[in-house]
């Protein structure tokens, strides 16, 4: 039997007025999401079109965007292996060390919140270079730091500009991708960034083991100067159809008028505390549990990334799922047992690896899945609600290290396995009770 195209339901069919709480198209109209430009185009669903107009190569345009999303995540991600040598060099202590990740996810909380209407009403390329090339600096002066105030302002520095790549490339994807395989494109670039744990942490970390931390750091800046020069060169220059108007608390004042935004940010929050937990401090276990070089530690860090790169990859295809709010839950909650034992439950070191690659793993599906939703519900402001996920996701960074440092340095490494489960669970719950704004009912 042929299907009448028109017969296709809608997104706001598929997902009903009642439960989620659309706002209506005036509205939309008002706040400059999805407002015609001159000539009586409209903005909305005209991206794939105006990328088929342009000839852009799509695989050299994903290799390029992926290339910044993965210096993004390395800039905030190498810190942790390299705790133990900062402390020692700087002479502080590793919970005290511990708060450059705090400071970091800080800025980048503010960064990728403002940076979503910057995107959206001026183009993707500028923000991606200007963002790219601040990284690379910051990061090569974090090698020269002479004390640890220096550092973390550098550190600021590094998140505020780390902060702008991701919103920037999902929505840049976003706009390139039919909807179709939006999902499992935007699960790809997630998966691509876990990466960083999985390739650029390991080798940050034999690096230090050989030349020393401020080495490191020196290599890791001359590597992101070059994915900068590769998105100069590459990343597409076409024309941007984008609103020339610059609107900014309106995109989301209107994104948070959805009852979905709502309920995705506090999941998603309450989720990374455990997520983000885990990782400042894993490394750092694993050299004073089980006396293990930094060198050494490359090994364990690239195993888990594979589990989280799984995990990531995964949510693309879980958010095309009816029952994935379901799914959600359940990862959220085993991904934060895991984290409880992991850390208190004294295991061998390859099963202490196992149940963190596990955890991590189950752990990286949320994050994708919500990234994924969000862009089904943002209209022409991709990058904005792509913004609110990056927020969440940046918040709960900030009170996942500076929890899990406060209860190390309060009540050992245990501390940080009971605050895993803790917040999971409570990101369970909000699932559960709200799971509806995730799909739940659609047809």
């Amino acid at each position: 039997m042929t299907t009448n195209p028109s017969s296709v339901p809608t997104a706001a069919e598929r997902f009903p007025t009642s439960d989620l709480d659309w706002p209506d198209e005036a509205r939309l109209v008002s706040c400059g999401i999805g407002q015609p430009l001159g000539g009586g185009v409209d903005t909305i669903g005209t991206e794939t079109a105006q990328a088929r107009q342009t000839q852009i190569n799509k695989a050299g345009f994903f290799a390029v965007v992926s290339l910044a999303v993965l210096a993004s995540h390395s800039a905030v991600l190498f810190i942790p292996p390299l705790l133990v040598e900062i402390a020692t060099d700087l002479d502080i202590s590793v919970a005290f060390a511990g708060q450059l990740a705090t400071a970091t996810f800080a800025a980048w909380g503010v960064s990728v919140i403002s940076v979503g209407p910057l995107s959206d009403s001026f183009g993707r390329r500028p923000v991606c270079l200007a963002g790219l090339f601040v990284l690379s600096a910051s990061v090569l002066g974090s090698a020269f730091a002479p004390s640890i105030e220096a550092l973390l302002a550098l550190r600021v520095l590094t998140g505020l500009a780390g902060g702008m790549l991701p919103p920037n490339a999902v929505g840049a994807v976003s706009d390139i991708i039919s909807p179709e395989r939006r999902a499992q494109a935007i699960g790809a670039l997630l998966a691509i960034s876990v990466l960083t744990s999985a390739v650029t942490v390991p080798m940050v970390a034999l690096l230090t083991d050989w030349g020393g931390w401020r080495f490191a750091l020196f290599v890791s800046g001359v590597f992101l100067a070059s994915v900068f020069l590769a998105n100069w060169l590459w990343f597409p220059r076409g024309s941007k159809l984008r609103a020339s108007n610059w609107v900014f608390f309106s995109r989301y004042w209107s994104l948070l008028s959805l009852r979905f935004f709502r309920v995705a940010i506090g999941v998603n929050m309450t989720q990374r505390i455990a997520y983000w937990g885990t990782l400042s401090y894993f490394a750092a276990y694993l050299i004073h549990t089980y006396g293990v070089s930094v060198g050494f530690v490359a090994l364990p860090l690239a195993i888990s990334a594979v589990g989280q790169m799984i995990g990531s990859y995964s949510g693309g295809f879980v958010a095309k799922k009816r029952r994935r709010a379901l799914v959600v839950a359940a990862t959220s909650a085993v991904g934060g047992v895991c984290g409880l034992l992991l850390f208190s439950a004294g295991f061998h070191l390859w099963v202490a690896v196992a149940v963190a690659t596990l955890g991590t793993g189950l752990l990286s599906v949320t994050h994708p899945v919500l990234v994924a939703a969000c862009t089904e519900y943002s209209g022409d402001s991709k990058a904005t609600g792509v913004g609110l996920m990056g927020l969440s996701n940046q918040i709960g960074g900030v009170l996942g290290a500076a929890l899990a440092g406060a209860l190390l340095a309060g009540t050992g490494y245990e501390g940080i396995g009971y605050l895993c489960l803790g917040v999971t669970i409570a990101s369970a719950l909000l699932t559960g009770l709200f799971g509806r704004q995730f799909g739940e009912n659609a047809s």
